[in-house]
């Protein structure tokens, strides 16, 4: 079922067609009503012959919310990323003769967790919104029948849920060596000029107010460090400081080692 802090009018739609029955189990499965025909001012998860999309109808309206890893953004920077030398893969250790493995505990639309893949990494991502798991699940078997990253897709796996939850009961063969922690942050000001679909993204899934509970189920289980991704100018996570951190034009990365 979909979280109460998601939205309230999410309903699912495909034109008529082929994709009918595949919508149906898709609301069934999120226990989402599905609906024929769109009204304005709704949100929507939008099953298209292309992909699946999260939607806001009306004038005015952001973009559609969806995953795609092969083109757009993620495609040039899978070309001109820059490889291990992104402050990313700095921060999470990764360096010649050593690729570690990876639990991304927020996961979101898979970006990150895509580029670490990329670089060689297995990464487990965890979501705790079901209708963002779809669209990463509908990201994912598009981009495995790409023949350019379908490698980097199989080092991809995804369970929904709490991250604390998952993070606490997690067995002692299951421990990775780094936990990728990037909590979604309140909306403060011109900085959160956002892309309108970031927008649209932010209302699904709301801010992640458990960042400081979440960082110490990492910090319990991490092998080697956690990483958490912020803001440049924003406070660190409640919590201990720091051992190192890597700063970008708008992003830092704080990590914490374990001794």
């Amino acid at each position: 079922m979909v979280q109460t802090h998601e939205l309230s009018r999410l309903a699912v739609y495909a034109p008529a067609g082929t994709l009918q029955a595949q919508a149906v189990q898709l609301a069934l499965r999120l226990g989402l009503p599905m609906i024929t025909k769109p009204a304005e001012n709704t949100f929507l998860l939008r099953m298209t012959p292309q992909r699946l999309e999260l939607v806001q109808t009306g004038p005015g309206a952001p973009g559609p919310v969806y995953v795609d890893f092969v083109a757009g953004a993620m495609g040039h920077r899978r070309r001109f990323g820059g490889g291990r030398g992104q402050l990313v893969a700095k921060a999470v250790g990764i360096k010649k003769g050593f690729i570690p493995s990876v639990i991304d505990a927020t996961a979101g639309l898979g970006r990150d967790a895509f580029v670490l893949a990329q670089l060689g990494c297995r990464v487990h991502m965890l979501e705790r919104s079901p209708v963002v798991a779809e669209l990463l699940r509908d990201g994912m078997q598009r981009a495995a029948r790409d023949v350019e990253v379908a490698e980097t897709v199989a080092r991809l796996s995804l369970a929904v849920g709490e991250a604390g939850d998952y993070l606490r009961n997690l067995d002692v063969s299951q421990v990775p060596d780094v936990v990728y922690v990037d909590p979604m942050h309140p909306a403060r000001g011109k900085a959160a000029a956002v892309k309108k679909e970031m927008r649209l993204f932010r209302q699904l899934v709301g801010a992640d107010e458990d960042a400081a509970e979440l960082l110490q189920a990492a910090l319990a289980v991490a092998g080697k460090r956690v990483v958490v991704k912020r803001p440049r100018k924003a406070q660190a996570i409640a919590g201990p400081a720091p051992n190192l951190v890597f700063e970008g034009k708008s992003t830092r990365f704080d990590v914490y080692l374990k001794h």
